[in-house]
């Protein structure tokens, strides 16, 4: 006598899958918005269980690196530029790196608040020279529509600049000294990224490991160059005041 065949159970369902609902939940980005980026090409099609359309965790990734780029203020047209460089084949880890090179090293807060919430948040009233004294430390810009912008978190050091007496003229001079200069290292510190470490990366053919090893790196590597540019300029000045003086 024959013993019956039990029968196959049902195949559990992909946990890294997702319907576009919960795709939605977990990006924080609207269904509507998705089929929006979907139409554009900047997500790769999704895996059809007979009707559904389901998503993987390369898709969560690149709606990631969507909402990394708009926060950073890439338009809609330069979001499109960016990811035309990348395969839509290019997995979650490599669009991990992606996000962690472009993860701002400091952050930045830039939100418009009126005259009362400024006097507000700084404990006093500020009249207008002190308004162009922070101005000019780059701390706020006056609208058009008589609103301010915050542009670079906390207060405090701006008002600490402002308390101590120097005028306007040499606070401004000073902040856009320090702009070009901070400006130009960077750029120069980018470049030699690129050249030693990204352009090796890309020419081998972007291994994996080689992959994993440069989005540990990153991680190190903000922290200790901010570290090593503050103390470099500590010790530039430093070595100034003994010029000036010896």
């Amino acid at each position: 006598m024959a013993v019956p065949t039990p029968p196959t159970p049902p195949a559990e369902p992909d946990p890294e899958l997702l319907t576009i609902d919960e795709l939605a939940e977990r990006s924080g980005i609207t269904v509507r918005t998705i089929r929006f980026y979907a139409g554009r090409g900047l997500l790769p099609p999704p895996r059809l269980r007979g009707r559904t359309g389901l998503y993987g965790p390369t898709h969560l990734a690149r709606l990631e690196l969507v909402s990394e780029l708009s926060a950073l203020g890439f338009t809609l047209a330069a979001i499109e530029r960016y990811l035309q460089r990348i395969p839509l084949s290019a997995g979650a880890d490599e669009l991990a790196l992606h996000r962690a090179l472009l993860s701002p090293w400091v952050p930045e807060q830039i939100e418009e608040i009126d005259r009362a919430e400024l006097d507000r948040r700084t404990g006093r009233t500020l009249d207008d020279d002190a308004l162009d004294a922070l101005e000019a430390l780059g701390v706020l810009e006056r609208l058009e529509s008589g609103r301010m912008m915050r542009l670079h978190g906390p207060f405090g050091p701006g008002l600490e600049m402002l308390d101590s007496g120097l005028p306007t003229p040499l606070l401004r001079d000073s902040h856009e000294l320090i702009e070009k200069h901070t400006t130009a290292l960077a750029e120069d510190l980018m470049a030699l990224f690129q050249r030693q470490v990204l352009q090796p990366y890309r020419d081998a053919g972007h291994p994996a490991e080689e992959r994993d090893r440069l989005t540990a790196m990153l991680s190190k590597l903000k922290p200790i160059t901010v570290q090593g540019v503050v103390t470099a300029f500590g010790r530039a000045v430093n070595r100034a005041i003994r010029e000036r003086i010896g």
